[in-house]
């Protein structure tokens, strides 16, 4: 949740993923106001289909667009200023719904399954009260690290915190969309870590390709 909400604002624009993020809670909050221990009875596995193939669409367009623009700059990416500007900026005066959009669910749906573990849990254990005051610290505790961590994301420079975003969501969206088919991972999630490893690794072959299909076009320029 706090990996999605503060990529999708170092990328996108705080003002959009923060909004998300509180309308996700606060639909995430009557949901299980209204349905109590009945929680269990979503579909979750529909859920995660749906949410894990939008966030893989955008993950691979963002994934895409950084190792295009990493590829094209090199080394020089990583000294570029986090500010640069980019084509999908959106005006101040216009609401952002891609960002609103990225961030409601990533909210929704991680809240909905710290939600099932508490209820779970804490329903067959008799300690639904401890259970809540658990799974709410820990929210807690995940959102000061993830709040405290933002003044050195925002020095990162846009093509490269894109490419990572890109990495981010193209991973989670995976892992949620194929257990949504019913296909457990091996590891559980641990596995997320995996897929992080093999499509980075992925990026960093397409942007090797592409840095040298650039210098040898250079050369072929240069050359007499």
């Amino acid at each position: 949740m706090v990996a999605i909400v503060g990529g999708v604002g170092a990328t996108r624009g705080w003002r959009a993923a923060l909004a998300g993020a509180a309308a996700g809670g606060a639909v995430l909050l009557v949901v299980v106001g209204v349905l109590g221990l009945a929680l269990t009875a979503i579909p979750i596995d529909a859920l995660r289909l749906v949410v894990g193939a939008l966030l893989l669409v955008f993950g691979l367009n963002w994934m895409r667009k950084g190792i295009r623009r990493v590829g094209a700059t090199g080394l020089r990416a990583f000294r570029m200023s986090a500010l640069e500007p980019d084509e999908e900026d959106v005006p101040p005066d216009r609401p952002d719904w891609t960002g609103f959009v990225l961030s409601f669910k990533g909210v929704l749906l991680e809240g909905l399954e710290v939600a099932f573990i508490v209820v779970t849990f804490g329903a067959t254990s008799h300690l639904l009260g401890t259970a809540v005051v658990a799974g709410v610290g820990a929210v807690v505790v995940v959102g000061a690290l993830g709040a405290s961590i933002q003044p050195a994301v925002r020095r990162i420079p846009r093509s490269v915190l894109q490419l990572f975003v890109g990495l981010l969501l193209t991973t989670f969206g995976t892992f949620w969309s194929v257990e949504g088919l019913g296909v457990s991972w091996p590891g559980s999630d641990l596995a997320i870590l995996g897929l992080l490893a093999w499509y980075a690794a992925i990026a960093g072959a397409a942007i090797s390709r592409l840095r040298g299909a650039r210098v040898t076009g250079a050369a072929r320029a240069v050359a007499p």
